[in-house]
């Protein structure tokens, strides 16, 4: 079976409603590109880990339509433009799409990625490049982290070289749950994630099945029943955001063990700073490490 794709260029505020009025129309999908693409007028269009761009268009957008290739095309692109009030048909190109083994294809942009001094993320359709290794079987999923991004590459960094065996550690907004397994994997004793999305914690729950790992997941509310105040660890690490990091500093800080380490990421080179400075009644933290213009946060709770 084939497929059609129709390509219609136009402005960032018409993007949204002409998506969604293709997709009325019709469509099996549709997706929002940069128009100018490889030139010099390219916009990249990012944010934080875990966070949405404000709007997911550019000065020029082109919008991508994937239809099956019998319908009449001009007749969709004239009730999409007429369903979000376009005033005249925008003019359109088609592209075709052959069939093919889309599985496959989706798994072949998926290699292992090889972290810090011995770690492989490997997806489970690939054979470990190292058997001797430290390999996470991890595939791309829904919750946020498989090592690519620069925040969680230099937590995982971290913990390789610097957790000691049975420690205690509390990965807080732990996503998929892969800071938490390589603190177990490394030698960590009780090891506990906690996350406010549950669809975070049962992809944490099943990539730790997967890789043989015992490993506790919980919500915030019943992590606080679980251990209330006065529960310590000595080690806890959060890869979330600047912004959030900052208002947990009590909360986060009051969880680190006498002597223990506060590991903070998801945060900008240019945030450090004012997050520093939200954690220093608490804990003097310094930046330990930086990637691609994110740091990594560090500090040592007072004996």
């Amino acid at each position: 079976m084939s497929w059609t794709e129709i390509v219609v260029e136009v402005a960032r505020h018409q993007a949204e409603s002409l998506s969604d009025a293709f997709m009325a129309a019709g469509a099996l999908s549709v997706s929002v590109e940069d128009a100018d693409l490889g030139t010099s007028a390219e916009q990249p269009i990012f944010g934080e880990p875990g966070m949405e761009p404000e709007q997911a268009a550019w000065e020029r957008s082109r919008v991508v339509a994937l239809v099956d290739e019998g319908p009449d095309h001009a007749a969709i692109v004239a009730a999409a433009a007429r369903a979000c009030g376009l005033d005249i048909v925008p003019a359109y190109d088609l592209r075709s799409v052959a069939d093919q083994d889309w599985v496959r294809l989706t798994q072949s942009q998926f290699e292992p990625i090889h972290i810090g001094k011995n770690i492989w993320v490997v997806p489970s359709w690939h054979d470990a490049p190292d058997p001797d290794a430290l390999i996470l079987e991890l595939d791309p999923g829904l919750a946020f982290g498989t090592g690519s991004h620069p925040t969680t590459r230099l937590c995982m960094e971290w913990l390789e070289t610097e957790i000691r065996a049975r420690q205690s550690v509390l990965d807080y907004g732990c996503g998929s749950g892969i800071l938490a397994l390589v603190a177990k994997k490394v030698g960590a004793g009780n090891v506990i994630g906690v996350d406010i999305d549950p669809q975070a914690l049962h992809a944490a729950e099943f990539n730790s099945a997967r890789n043989h790992c015992q490993i506790e997941y919980l919500l915030p509310d019943a992590f606080a029943r679980a251990h209330p105040a006065g529960d310590y660890f000595d080690v806890v690490v959060a890869n979330i955001l600047s912004g959030p990091l900052t208002l947990m500093a009590p909360m986060l800080a009051s969880r680190v063990a006498a002597g223990g380490a506060l590991v903070l990421s998801g945060v900008l080179a240019e945030q450090a700073d004012d997050v520093i400075a939200a954690y220093a009644p608490h804990i003097a933290l310094r930046v330990s490490g930086e990637l691609d213009g994110w740091v990594v946060l560090t500090g040592t709770a007072a004996n």
